[in-house]
This record gives structure tokens, sequence and C-alpha cells, in this order.
């Protein structure tokens, strides 16, 4: 009898026929529709698929390992890396040469700070010297109009130079004005009992130079204190009124790449009267004048520490007498003082423009002028 799946006329001769023998009866009524075959066909899953969850075993490789991108990679990865990072590159170079062109290259400050230079002058009146009360002596005197201390110190107007900003020049004169209001017009310099108010603003190169004008004064020209300050005798005079006249100018130049200079053109007029023990006039007090011409110098360093290198110092004062030596402190010759004479008289240091220099070491007060007034120094 045949079954399904036999051939239509039986096994054919010459085969085995012995596996259908071995068949069991339950397989041999399983019949495989075709409907039953088609929902049964295999798929087979891709080697992502199989990994499902899994995390990969192996890192990507990047474009600068030297192999290709993985297959799973984005297309266009590793080109839109290297165009990312030779922007930033290029970027990184324009702002280096933008702030090199906003910031030029500054140089390095000079040297040393130069030894300071100074002539000190002392004025000897040609009359006696008048007495009274200081207002007194001031309304009759040229500095009438002058401003009372530091308010008479009154800075130019500024502008940049070639390679000095205009705040750059600005602290220039700040610090100057604070080196005249601290040498010229503080009441214990002016006494002689104090030295560092001037001494902080000095370039650290010149202390030395300093303190020794102070300890050791001389008048060769290196070593005179009243080149570096205002002071006077202990032993010869006081103030006797706090308000000084000042009168006088600032200039600035830049002399140098990494240089600024200031130049200061002042009169200062005190009111002095003698000290303790001197003897003294029934008028009392006396008028006193100081010219100061003073080049100070700035390099980039001093402008932000607030400090300065004096590098040279022109003063005349009187009334003084000539055979005194004017190093260490002035000693005004005071009321009723009568006259000494040396030389011919000069020009009027109260009018505008720098006063002659000489090589003398005395100068004369003008006879046509108000008691007390200077002059320029005459051989």
């Amino acid at each position: 009898m045949a079954v399904p799946g036999d051939p239509p006329n039986g096994t054919p001769d010459g085969t085995g026929g012995g596996d259908d023998e071995f068949r069991s009866d339950e397989y041999r009524s399983v019949v495989f529709d075709e409907d039953f075959v088609r929902a049964a066909r295999l798929q087979e899953y891709s080697a992502q698929e199989r990994m499902g969850e899994h995390a990969r075993a192996v890192r990507s490789r990047s474009i600068w390992s030297g192999g290709s991108a993985p297959r799973t990679s984005t297309p266009g990865r590793g080109a839109r890396q290297g165009m990312l990072l030779v922007l930033l590159i290029a970027t990184a170079f324009a702002v280096a040469v933008y702030l090199g062109l906003r910031n030029p290259y500054v140089p390095p400050p000079g040297g040393p700070a130069q030894a300071l230079t100074s002539t000190v002058v002392p004025l000897a009146p040609t009359t006696a010297v008048p007495g009274g009360l200081p207002p007194e002596l001031f309304a009759k005197s040229p500095a009438a109009d002058y401003r009372v201390g530091a308010a008479g110190i009154t800075l130019p107007a500024v502008r940049r130079t070639h390679h000095f900003t205009d705040v750059q020049v600005v602290t220039a004169l700040s610090i100057a004005k604070d080196y005249l209001v601290q040498s010229s017009l503080d009441p214990d310099v002016l006494a002689g009992s104090a030295t560092r108010p001037v001494r902080v603003l000095l370039d650290p190169d010149q202390l030395a130079q300093f303190d020794r004008s102070m300890t050791s004064p001389s008048g060769d020209g290196r070593h005179a204190a009243t080149g570096w300050l205002v002071r006077f005798d202990p032993a010869t005079a006081v103030m006797a009124d706090s308000r000084v006249r000042v009168s006088g100018t600032l200039a600035f130049e830049e002399v140098a790449q990494d240089v600024l200079e200031v130049t200061t053109d002042h009169t200062f007029v005190y009111a002095v009267r003698p000290a303790t023990g001197a003897p003294a006039a029934a008028d009392g007090a006396s008028l006193f004048t100081v010219r100061r011409e003073l080049r100070l110098r700035f390099d980039r360093d001093d402008l932000s520490a607030r400090r300065l290198e004096l590098a040279s110092a022109y003063v005349m004062a009187g009334p003084q007498d000539c055979s005194a030596d004017p190093a260490g402190g002035f000693r005004p010759l005071l009321a009723g003082a009568g006259p000494t004479t040396v030389g011919p008289a000069a020009s009027d240091p109260y009018a505008s423009g720098h006063p002659r220099r000489s090589a003398g070491l005395c100068g004369v007060l003008a006879p046509s002028a108000t008691p007390g007034t200077p002059v320029s120094p005459a051989p």
C-alpha cells in the first residue's frame, strides 16, 4: 500500500527501502501544507542585530590612528573633524596677529638710573632785608598773586607721545607734582627733621646718593641736600607761615623710546623768622625765595611703581650770604640784615622762561625789584 510521499509507482528497483521500515507511523501522518511552509521560512540576523544591547568590545579608530574608520562610523565625520581643527588653528593665528598689532612690543627698561647733577646758587641782597608780618610781605611782593601750596603746581594739557599713552603721561606728571609737594612744601622736610617723604619717590638706584647727600652734604654738584629738596638750617630760620606761595610750569617730552622726561620750573616764596635763640628783628618775619628747575625721568617701571629719577636740579635761593654754604640747608638773611653785593644783577627769575645759567656760585637780588626778589646768578 502506497503512502503519501512515496513515488507514484512504488519504490524504484535497486534502491534500498529499508528506511521506510524504520519510519514511525507517527511521522507518516504529518502533512506540511503550503501555508505552514511559508510561515516557517528562515531569517538570518546581522552581526549588529545579534549583539543587541551589548557595548562594542573595541573602540572606533579615528582618522589620526592610521586606519580607516569602522563601517559603523557616520559618513564624513573624519573630514568634519579635520576641518574643525584647521579652523581652530586659523582662528588662534588671527587672534595672535590682532593682539600683536594692538599691543606692540614694549622694549625692556633702560639701564640703571644716572646720578643726580645739581647746582645750588645763593642770592645775595643789595639792600637791607625788609621785615614785617607775612600777609603784608606777600602782598607787597611779586608773589602777591601766587597760589598757596600745591594749588600753585598745575598740570599742563595732556596728550600721548609716540610710545607713551595719555594715561602714562598723566601718571608721570602726577608723580612729578607729588615730588614737588613733598620736597618743597612738607613742613617736616622744610624743618630738616624728615627725608622719607622725598626718599620714597626716588628710583632705588639713586637712594645711596640721596642718603649720602642727607648725611654728608657737599657742594660738589652731586651731594647737595638742597639739590634734592628745600630745607632750612634749623639753627638759622624756621617757617613763620605755613602758606607757601607757589607759581610755575610743568612740561613733558619723550626723550627715548622707553623714557619720558618731565621738566619743572617753579618759584616758591616762604615767610621765615629767626630760629629759637637767634637774634630777631622787631619786624619779625621776612621772605625767602627759592626757584627750582628740575628734570625728572620715568621709564615704565617707574610709572608702575610711582617713582622717578631726578636727573638734574638747578636751584637759586635768597637772600643769603654768599659766604655761607647752602648744600646742607638754606641759611636765610633775616629781617634787618644788611646788604651784600656780588657781581652785577641779571634778569628777573619771576619772569617766564629759563634763568640764565652760570658757572658762578653766587648771584644777586635785583635792586629794582621788590625786596626779596631773586635774579639769575652772576659769575
